[in-house]
């Protein structure tokens, strides 16, 4: 079993979306279940409603999973098997106040040495633990030897006792930490691999040696990704707009064309564009660059006019609000100027809507508008040039803008030659 989780805590971004087709694809290649699984333990975080906003985008994505579970759903296996760290003297309580704990933060930073748990508590008597009724936390002991393991990614690696330090394993609520219930989540799922992106290396450790204290011997695989990296080269979060799901389909990419470029980057498929499906083939994690990968909003918009332009014509035209063939087509001409289907939906807005012509060729427009308006139906353009011409009696000056005006709302575009067969049914209703 595979698991994806995510945290409800703000808007599902393309880092998090990766990670997500990464399970997905090497689950079914492994021929096993995908968990998603919403990690809602920090209520203080906790968005309403983000919790079904990423099993909305899992399911427009194409992403198929067994069921969804809840992490808080666990909370009272969490505490017991935090309690039962406690009697067997694996975990032990810490009375340690925030502020005790930042003072000594602090003093470690002033020094310039990393801050470690100094183990003021680890050693405390029956009675100090009993006569003490202040609130506490619960730390598991530091193993004694270094813990090693393999990512499929890294290789082999090694963390020495002092990284990992005794680290809490239940808060002062007594809500469980993201590294206790991660282990224990993942010890009731039966999950076989993690894949996740790099900065959670260093919680890796500390997540087997919770498994190993309560006994659990199933060894785990390790996957982690080389994070994508935004236009500063820092690491692509939630306070990235452009790199937001929501925003990315808002403005009008859609999901094919993103699946596309986040299985590219960073990878050596054997062709550039391509659909979900079609990388279940050919996918292989021994393919991906161990390097961080950034993310570019152009690189993306390039792959999005591929998808868009082997859309169905009629699919392509319910994006810009029809559901006709000829919109499609029409719309995949100004697929030589615009990227997203927000700006095709504009440039085919503009084409249906009121046109604001310039005072200069009012006049030439409106007469020319009174042509079209009574001229019978023409297949050929060029006869319905000749014929708009000639009762007009437009130079070709005035002409020819004041005809893309009318016909586009614009002065620059596809030729008019070309877009007519798409228009000459709609011509009534273009000009009104």
């Amino acid at each position: 079993m595979l698991r994806f989780a995510s945290s409800p805590t703000g808007d599902m971004h393309i880092g998090n979306l990766r990670l997500a087709l990464f399970n997905y694809i090497l689950s079914v290649q492994k021929n096993e279940g995908l968990i998603a699984r919403i990690e809602d333990t920090d209520k203080e975080k906790n968005m309403e409603g983000k919790d079904l906003e990423i099993i909305g985008l899992l399911d427009l994505f194409g992403i198929k999973y067994a069921n969804v579970v809840y992490q808080n759903d666990n909370l009272k296996y969490h505490r017991a098997m935090a309690l039962q760290l406690i009697h067997e003297k694996i975990a032990f309580n810490c009375f340690c106040t925030p502020d005790m704990l930042n003072a000594k933060k602090e003093e470690a930073e002033a020094n310039k040495k990393p801050y470690r748990y100094d183990d003021r508590c680890l050693s405390l008597s029956p009675e100090d633990t009993i006569d003490n009724e202040a609130s506490f936390t619960v730390r598991l002991r530091k193993p004694n030897v270094n813990i090693e393991f393999t990512d499929k990614i890294k290789g082999k690696l090694s963390f020495a006792p002092t990284d990992i330090d005794n680290f809490i394993i239940l808060r002062a609520d007594k809500s469980p930490s993201y590294n206790f219930a991660c282990a224990i989540d993942d010890m009731i799922a039966d999950i076989s691999m993690v894949i996740r992106e790099e900065d959670h290396v260093s919680n890796t450790p500390k997540q087997i040696i919770v498994r190993a204290a309560l006994n659990y011997t199933k060894e785990i695989e390790y996957v982690h990704l080389p994070m994508i990296l935004n236009e500063t080269g820092e690491k692509i979060s939630t306070k990235d707009e452009n790199a937001s799901v929501k925003w990315l389909l808002e403005q009008g990419f859609i999901p094919a064309a993103i699946i596309n470029y986040l299985l590219l980057i960073g990878n050596n498929p054997p062709q550039e564009i391509f659909s979900l499906q079609e990388a279940l083939e050919w996918f292989d994690l021994s393919e991906i660059s161990k390097s961080p990968i950034k993310f570019d909003i152009n690189e993306l918009r390039l792959i999005n006019i591929k998808h868009l332009n082997l859309l169905d014509d009629v699919e392509l035209s319910r994006y810009v609000g029809f559901a006709d063939a000829d919109i499609g087509k029409l719309a995949k001409l100004y697929l030589e100027e615009v990227s997203t289907t927000k700006e095709l939906k504009s440039k085919i807005g503009a084409v249906f809507s009121e046109k604001n012509i310039p005072e200069d060729f009012v006049e030439a427009a409106a007469s020319m508008k009174t042509v079209i308006l009574n001229a019978p139906f023409f297949q050929d353009y060029n006869d319905f040039k000749s014929y708009v011409m000639k009762e007009s009696g437009l130079k070709e000056n005035y002409f020819y803008l004041s005809l893309r005006l009318l016909l586009t709302g614009a002065q620059n575009g596809p030729e008019i030659a070309d877009m007519y067969p798409f228009l000459k049914n709609y011509l009534g209703e273009i000009v009104k």
